[in-house]
């Protein structure tokens, strides 16, 4: 126990809208501080690096990685007095009541993911920690559309399944106007124009 005052912080929008640079920024400053610091990231996260938390932006910070949220109570040097966590959507199972635990335990617990899947639903574990959280920062993004600011995560490739990892050329950040559920209809309807159009042609 390390007998301080513990708390959780929320980090969460969209993809692209600068969640993991604002989570990185927070944990340098706690070890400006000259806190101690631990960092965890799920293992099916492997986009840029395997045991680093990295930005769009390419801003990197050394992470441990984990299978599940129970493993980060196994994994944590119980003198850390900041913990970070990025990504929560993939271990959402358990994930809140580990951060609870960690924060009744007087550490600073500051998680950054997505609010909403690809079809504009609230996207477990965010929800909940909202509700559980004492700081909530709500970031945007810019629509890729029409450039307005953006709270929805855009799927551009085909599938149902609702955890598919990637970055940019398989999601894109848009507004509450340009989302579309799920696979964006209109990608269709732009190039399909055309062929029907040069069958007409060739009647």
């Amino acid at each position: 126990m390390s007998g301080g005052v513990g708390w959780i912080e929320v980090i969460c929008g969209p993809m692209f809208s600068g969640k993991s640079e604002e989570l990185i920024r927070r944990l340098r400053r706690a070890q400006i501080a000259r806190k101690r610091v631990q960092v965890f990231k799920p293992i099916i996260d492997d986009r840029y690096a395997k045991e680093q938390i990295v930005s769009h932006s390419d801003l990197r910070l050394d992470a441990e990685i984990v299978a599940n949220a129970a493993e980060i109570l196994t994994k944590l040097d119980w003198r850390t007095q900041v913990v970070g966590i990025d990504e929560p959507n993939f271990l959402a199972d358990g994930l809140v009541g580990v951060a609870q635990q960690l924060a009744d335990s007087g550490k600073q617990v500051i998680i950054a993911g997505l609010d909403t899947d690809y079809m504009g639903r609230p996207f477990a574990p965010i929800p909940d920690l909202l509700c559980v959280a004492e700081s909530i920062t709500k970031m945007l993004a810019i629509c890729i559309r029409c450039g307005n600011p953006a709270k929805h995560t855009q799927r551009l490739v085909e599938t149902e399944d609702l955890i598919v990892v990637g970055a940019a050329g398989m999601y894109e950040a848009r507004c509450r106007r340009c989302f579309e559920a799920g696979l964006p209809k209109q990608e269709f309807l732009e190039f399909a124009r055309p062929r029907r159009q040069a069958a007409k042609a060739g009647d």
